[in-house]
């Protein structure tokens, strides 16, 4: 811990230079910027639709405390009341009326006291309500949800990874008239956004008779020019005289790719695997036109269940949504080593 305070306490020479201050507060209004929102989203995943609702909002989960009062069934949530004598009294709110309160002393709860709501306060305390995110789980579909997502991003990914790897192979060491005009075809699909090719893409789906079908929303996206283009730059920096000399050992083709191209190129393909995963997990828009019933829906279509059209249970969306991002962030976690070594690496020729 002490190395770690000696790492963020540095500064040029024996006082504070204007410098540090200036590399502090950028530092720190970049850390704020980045994770505030995040931070800000995992604390209202557990604010109740009520905490949601109120203005302004408040950055922790409170909820008013309530009390049980003889002579009513439901627990009666309590304020703080001014009284007009200047004092303070800890009341339980009965009903409302208009901008009048009708508060009762839960120690004597026969007299009837009328608050204006300007001159009371909430008693509230901080709690988290795990219910978001254990009653998606009990009462609806979400385990199936989950579970559609994982098997469209592990198998997208998958053979993202094997068609643009074979790909890139062929571009970047085999020798063929038109390669470069091929790899620039590939490269000009980058400007095509997705909502111009949904028609062509949802007719061919229908003819391969793949809608309602998570195959459905697989295949179409396998082919990426991104991943091509970042594989090739890459296998382009591993020496040619490797294959020479695999060939005059008598390999073949596919061992030259699966025994030695795979492995040479695997920062290249962490790197691709985790856009693949990122860009799988949290699309929306394709398995949304291709799927059609709930019981296929991936996660991100899934959590339009909590949306209705008069209510709204953001608190279900918000833990949900928290849930959703967890996979993501352990894949980067995990491979987050690889990415520099990737990116680097695809450029060096």
């Amino acid at each position: 811990m002490s190395a770690v305070g000696a790492f963020l306490l540095r500064r040029r020479g024996r006082g504070w230079h204007w410098t540090d201050v200036v590399t502090w507060i950028w530092l720190v209004s970049g850390v704020f910027l980045m994770f505030g929102p995040a931070v800000w989203l995992v604390f209202s995943s557990f604010k109740t639709p009520a905490a949601l609702a109120e203005f302004p909002p408040s950055f922790l989960p409170y909820v008013t405390e309530q009390a049980v009062v003889p002579g009513y069934d439901k627990p009666l949530p309590l304020y703080n009341v001014t009284m007009p004598d200047g004092s303070s009294r800890v009341l339980a709110e009965v009903r409302r009326i208009g901008i009048v309160g009708q508060m009762v002393d839960p120690k004597q709860p026969g007299e009837i006291v009328k608050a204006n709501i300007k001159d009371r306060t909430p008693v509230r305390k901080v709690e988290f309500a795990a219910g978001n995110y254990t009653e998606p789980f009990q009462r609806f579909d979400f385990f199936l949800f989950l579970r559609n997502s994982v098997f469209v991003t592990v198998v997208a990914t998958a053979i993202t990874l094997l068609v643009n790897s074979m790909a890139a192979f062929a571009l970047s060491k085999y020798q063929f008239p038109g390669r470069t005009a091929v790899m620039l075809m590939i490269l000009a699909t980058l400007m095509v956004p997705l909502s111009v090719i949904v028609v062509p893409l949802y007719s061919v789906i229908g003819t391969l008779n793949l809608f309602d079908s998570l195959w459905g929303v697989i295949l179409p996206t396998v082919a990426t020019p991104t991943g091509v283009f970042l594989l090739r730059q890459y296998m382009l920096t591993i020496p040619d005289e490797l294959i020479d000399a695999a060939r005059m050992d008598k390999a073949s083709e596919w061992q030259i790719y699966w025994r030695i191209i795979l492995p040479l190129s695997a920062p290249a393909l962490a790197v691709l695997a985790i856009f693949s995963v990122v860009w799988r997990w949290n699309d929306f828009l394709w398995p949304l036109i291709v799927l059609s019933r709930k019981e296929l829906y991936t996660l991100q279509v899934g959590l339009n269940v909590y949306a209705g059209e008069l209510n709204v249970q953001w608190h279900y969306i918000l833990a949900m949504t928290v849930v959703s991002m967890i996979p993501v962030v352990l894949i980067f976690v995990f491979l987050q080593r690889f990415i520099t070594t990737g990116i680097a690496g695809s450029g060096l020729k």
